[in-house]
């Protein structure tokens, strides 16, 4: 037994100590790469005639030896349209950047470009870009000597014309300290107006003071911003002056309003009977007055430019009482809508949501958590019937929907063509519904993901699933399916105590 156990010991650190010596071999363009940079002066003096196929290994292992002549050399002669710099890391070291934007500089103080380079954009954008990855490790991808990402362009409908050179940068404000981040590259774009064009596509916003927002909001072109990210707690003076901001942004394409709270003047305290004299009365009618003021003025100088194609709404509570006048504000049809934790809404608001014209060529429309309970299904039903020729994407989990309301789409649905992706998990519905649904949607040859709720038959009292019942509940809509003729992969969702389990229905 002891010898077995000294054999074991002996096997076990035999193969740990060659499961550490074996290592995937450097490839021979990392071999060369690394011995150029062993004399920086050398490596700089040869990229005149490197091959383009080195320049991105070369480049990363300039970044993390952090060899900064290198990458300044590198810039003047990048043999690329595209250097995603952002992608590398982020941060992005400060030292770093300065030696690439120092490059840049002596190349557009360059009358002729050299004839190498080709660099047309600078992208500073945390992105996940595969052009590292497909140059410096996985050899299998198709290269091309010319430039593997696409040149990008700005909107054609701004102004300003294309600069010889594009800097693409996101403003988050999500980091700490990213706003100085942030200025150091605007001011250094600002230097060089006319030789270079700074774009600002994206805007992040969470919760950081305004005025640091602000001074950086008063000196980028936001006519290039075309997604805003806002995620915030503030008053309604600071939500009308971004609205202000907001109303600049010409060419805004997608907005995402996420757990927005604003804040209001404290209620007034309650008199010992629990009621308020008139006076505490009248004050509170003309706050509301104001409030419903201040609201209609932030909606109409934030929205009334705006042609959005993507509206993301989540946890929207401020919007309680104003969801028509965000949609009111609307110029064009919107492609993709999601409402999720919308509880707060009212039938009214939801009325008017689906009643909205500018609805109407929708692809993706996405509800969750909304509160459909007792809400008629008339409106919903009119709206899937007209963007039935265009709808990809259909989600209507956790609407507290119940069996007749669902029924009441069932004709409609049955005519979503083009629908791709179908969930409506979380509703409380029979297996006679659930059956209906599997049915009308038999049609949907487009069909790809399906996700219904498990159906009520399977709860116990206490809210659990019963596993025998869920059993069984399966292979009836397994017989369904066969007797349909179609095969298809449908999911069924449980929740229980916070988690959502899932179930697939065998075929």
């Amino acid at each position: 037994m002891r010898m077995l156990c000294s054999l074991d010991f002996s096997t076990g650190f035999l193969w740990s100590t060659l499961r550490m010596s074996i290592r995937t071999p450097p490839t021979l363009l990392q071999l060369a790469a690394e011995s150029l940079l062993r004399d920086q002066a050398s490596a700089i003096a040869a990229l005149e005639y490197l091959p383009a196929e080195l320049f991105p290994q070369l480049f990363t292992l300039a970044f993390h030896s952090r060899q900064h002549q290198v990458l300044k050399a590198m810039t003047q002669t990048w043999p690329f349209t595209v250097l995603p710099l952002g992608s590398l890391k982020q941060p992005l070291p400060v030292q770093v950047l300065k030696a690439v934007l120092d490059g840049l500089d002596l190349l557009l103080a360059q009358e002729v470009r050299p004839r190498r380079c080709k660099l047309r954009v600078l992208d500073l954008r945390d992105r996940d870009s595969d052009f590292w990855r497909m140059w410096c490790g996985d050899s299998t991808q198709k290269r091309s000597p010319t430039g593997p990402v696409a040149v990008h362009r700005s909107s054609p409908n701004m102004e300003h014309p294309l600069a010889p050179v594009e800097v693409f940068l996101d403003l988050n404000f999500n980091e700490g300290d990213r706003e100085e981040f942030l200025m150091y590259v605007i001011q250094w774009a600002q230097q060089r107006e006319g030789l270079v064009h700074l774009c600002c596509k994206t805007l992040w916003i969470a919760t950081v003071p305004f005025h640091r927002v602000r001074k950086v909001l008063d000196v980028v072109q936001l006519d290039c911003i075309q997604e805003l990210v806002l995620n915030c707690t503030c008053d309604l003076t600071t939500l009308e002056m971004f609205a202000f901001y907001m109303g600049q942004m010409k060419n805004l394409q997608r907005l995402f309003l996420s757990h927005i709270h604003v804040l209001v003047e404290e209620e007034q305290d309650w008199g010992e009977e629990g009621e308020q004299d008139w006076e505490e009365e009248e004050e509170q009618e003309r706050e509301e007055q104001e409030l419903q003021i201040s609201f209609s003025q932030f909606f109409s100088q934030m929205l009334s430019p705006l042609h959005l194609c993507e509206l993301d709404l989540d946890s929207p509570s401020f919007l309680q009482g104003h969801l028509d006048q965000l949609l009111g504000c609307l110029q064009t049809p919107l492609e993709k809508l999601t409402i999720t934790n919308c509880q707060s809404l009212t039938h009214s608001d939801l009325t008017h949501l689906f009643q909205c014209p500018n609805l109407r060529q929708l692809k993706s429309l996405r509800l969750y958590c909304a509160s459909l309970a007792d809400f008629s299904p008339e409106p919903l039903r009119a709206l899937l019937e007209a963007v039935a020729p265009t709808l990809q994407v259909l989600g209507l989990d956790n609407c507290a929907m119940v069996d007749s309301q669902v029924e009441a789409i069932l004709p409609v649905l049955s005519c979503c063509h083009q629908l791709s992706f179908f969930t409506i998990s979380q509703n409380r519905l029979s297996l006679a519904t659930v059956g209906k649904l599997l049915r009308h949607t038999a049609g949907l040859r487009s069909l790809e993901l399906e996700l219904y709720p498990v159906p009520q038959e399977c709860y116990t009292t206490q809210g659990t699933v019963k596993q025998e019942r869920l059993a069984l509940v399966r292979a009836e809509l397994t017989g369904i399916l066969r007797e349909l003729g179609k095969t298809r992969m449908i999911l069924l969702a449980a929740k229980h105590r916070g988690h959502r389990e899932v179930y697939a229905v065998p075929l």
